[in-house]
């Protein structure tokens, strides 16, 4: 199975690495409903929010007790990512073209836009 060692992927190729991933360890076996999905990708953000809560630093990776898992907020966004790309791949989504749509609007978008804090 290929491994993703330096940060050249693109999002097409790690949509791909994620999905293959998740079926060949046995993901796919049964039917993945949307909302299961949506719910997934939610706790991952919800994990990285304790994390936060816990007082880890946004850059803090650390070890469970047996030193094999890795923890964390970057972890925990990795996650994300991961259940993302998965996901897309999953349901035929094509993140690359909505990003490219999403940011080509946002550029046409006036200064901080309904003046909201964030």
């Amino acid at each position: 199975m290929q491994q993703i060692y330096d940060d050249d992927y693109g999002v097409k190729e790690l949509i791909e690495l994620c999905t293959k991933r998740a079926a060949d360890k046995g993901w796919h076996d049964t039917t993945i409903t949307f909302s299961d999905a949506i719910a997934l990708m939610h706790t991952e953000l919800s994990e990285a929010y304790e994390e936060y809560r816990k007082h880890h630093d946004y850059n803090e990776t650390y070890y469970d007790q047996g030193h094999i898992k890795p923890e964390g907020i970057p972890i925990e966004l990795a996650d994300l990512a991961i259940r993302l790309f998965h996901y897309c791949g999953y349901f035929k989504i094509n993140l690359m073209e909505a990003i490219r749509l999403k940011m080509e609007y946002n550029s046409a978008r006036p200064y901080r836009h309904g003046n909201k804090k964030s």
